[in-house]
C-alpha cells in the first residue's frame, strides 16, 4: 500500500531553533523534506509515518507552534489564520482517499481536543463546499470576528481563536504542486499581481485548479507569482509557465516540497527550478531529509 503523507504549514521561516524544533517533533514520523521562506515566513513540512502514527506526529509538531510561535506577533506575505495554518493529509493513489480521509479527521479531533484548536474542515472533506481562502478571508482578525458572529463554526475544537495560535485548516487531497514563479526585470509586484489575477482559476485567463498570489521578494529583490497547482496532470506545470510568460519573462522557478517526477514533464529546458528533488527518490532513499 502506498503511504500517506503529511504537509503541515506552520507560520514561520525565519527563527531557525523554532524551525528545528518543529522538525525534531515530528520522529519518529519519517520526515522526507522541509522547505522554509522568509519572506513568505513559512515552514512546509512533507512526513510520512502509518496511519494513526502520522496524526499523533502533526499533533507533536502543533504542540510545538503553539509554545513557540505568536501570531499577534508574525509579519510574512502568506496568507494564514494559524501557527499551524494548514494540516493536509495526502494520498498518492484514488484507492487510498479514504484512508487520508480517516487520517485527516483523526488529526482534526486530536488538535481539537488534545491542543484545543479551532479546526475548519476543507475540501474533500466538506464534498468540496469549504476552501482554504474562504476560510482564511480577512486573515486572524477576520476569522475572529466571524467567529464571534456566529458566521463560521469550527467543525472540531473551541469556538474561539487560540490566543496566540489562532485556528487550523485540515483536509484530505491528492498531491499538490506548490511552485513559486520569479518574475524577470523589469517587472514589479504590481506586474506579478496583476498576473495571479489573471491566470489564476476564475480569472481572465484562468487554468484550472490554479491558486495564485504576488509576493515580493527581499533576496532577491525580485516580484514572484506564488502558485499552487491542484491537479498537474489537468493543467500540466509548462502551462502555467507559458500563460505566465505571454505577460512577461520568467527569471527562475522553485518548488515548495516534493512533486512527483511527472509533474515536471515538458517544462521549457532554460527554466531554472530550485529545490528539484522529487516525491518517488524521498520515498526511496533509506533516510534522507533536505531542507530549503
Amino acid at each position: 500500500m502506498p503511504p500517506l503523507l503529511a504537509v503541515p504549514n506552520f507560520s514561520e521561516g525565519r527563527d531557525q531553533p523554532t524551525i528545528e524544533s518543529l522538525k525534531a517533533a515530528v520522529a519518529p514520523a519519517r520526515l522526507l523534506d522541509a522547505h522554509s521562506d522568509g519572506d513568505h515566513n513559512r515552514t512546509v513540512l512533507t512526513l510520512t509515518a502509518a496511519p494513526g502514527e502520522l496524526a499523533a506526529a502533526v499533533v507533536r509538531a502543533a504542540a510545538v507552534s503553539i509554545a513557540r510561535i505568536d501570531l499577534n506577533a508574525h509579519a510574512g506575505a502568506h496568507p494564514r489564520v494559524g501557527a499551524l495554518d494548514v494540516a493536509p493529509i495526502v494520498y498518492l493513489t484514488p484507492e487510498d482517499r479514504g484512508a487520508a480521509c480517516a487520517e485527516a479527521l483523526l488529526l482534526a479531533d486530536q488538535l481539537g481536543r488534545e491542543l484545543k484548536l479551532p479546526v475548519f474542515l476543507y475540501g474533500l472533506l466538506t464534498d468540496n463546499t469549504r476552501t482554504r481562502a474562504q476560510i482564511r478571508q480577512g486573515g486572524p482578525a477576520g476569522l475572529a470576528a466571524r467567529l464571534a458572529d456566529g458566521e463560521l463554526r469550527p467543525d472540531f475544537g473551541p469556538l474561539k481563536p487560540h490566543p496566540t495560535a489562532g485556528a487550523v485548516l485540515v483536509g484530505a487531497r491528492p498531491v499538490l504542486i506548490a511552485f513559486n514563479v520569479e518574475l524577470a526585470p523589469p517587472a514589479t509586484l504590481a506586474d506579478a499581481q496583476r498576473i495571479a489575477a489573471t491566470i489564476r482559476e476564475g480569472g481572465t485567463q484562468g487554468l484550472s485548479g490554479v491558486r495564485a498570489i504576488a509576493v515580493q521578494l527581499t533576496n532577491p529583490h525580485r516580484p514572484q507569482v506564488s502558485i499552487n497547482v491542484e491537479d498537474y496532470q489537468l493543467t500540466p506545470l509548462r502551462t502555467v509557465i507559458e500563460a505566465i510568460e505571454q505577460h512577461t519573462a520568467v527569471a527562475r522557478a522553485e518548488l515548495v516540497g516534493l512533486p512527483p517526477r511527472a509533474a515536471l514533464g515538458g517544462l521549457p529546458g532554460h527554466l531554472e527550478v530550485a529545490n528539484r528533488r522529487f516525491l518517488e527518490e524521498a520515498l526511496a532513499a533509506p533516510t534522507h531529509l533536505t531542507t530549503n
